[in-house]
């Protein structure tokens, strides 16, 4: 099975690892997975004020913190993983990285907000579930 694991270094992000490691006959070693980042953009002035270089150095090294703790705890599953990352929304990055890799599932760590949550501040995982094509998994 090709996996997507979309992670964003919350400890619900923990949770789905720890998750995935006490389900190892289901999402061990034998699937292929890739985890995926969503980076917040820069505002349109301070990304102009840095310059795209700068900008993109800074995307790259915010998703690399967020991805090396993930793959230091797959290694030691016996799992590696691909990694990639995209700046933008993360809910329509998530469904749309997940569509155009192919992938077979979506796992992700949900904080569990109510509805009236959702409604004020919005969900990346409602998100992901609203613009998916691909099955979701999420893991409170």
């Amino acid at each position: 099975m090709k996996i997507l694991l979309a992670v964003d270094g919350s400890t619900f992000t923990k949770k789905m690892l720890a998750y995935l490691a006490t389900h190892e006959e289901m999402f061990g070693p034998q699937n292929s997975f890739t985890v995926f980042t969503a980076v917040a953009a820069l505002p349109p002035r301070a990304r102009a004020a840095v310059g795209a270089d700068v900008a993109r150095s800074y995307y790259k090294d915010e998703a690399t913190k967020v991805d090396t703790p993930v793959r230091k705890f797959l290694a030691r599953h016996g799992i590696q993983a691909d990694v990639c990352h995209d700046v933008g929304s993360a809910g329509e990055l998530i469904a749309k990285a997940a569509e155009k890799g192919d992938f077979d599932l979506v796992i992700m760590g949900s904080h569990g907000h109510s509805a009236l949550g959702n409604l004020v501040m919005g969900s990346v995982a409602t998100r992901v579930l609203a613009h998916c094509k691909v099955p979701v998994l999420l893991v409170r």
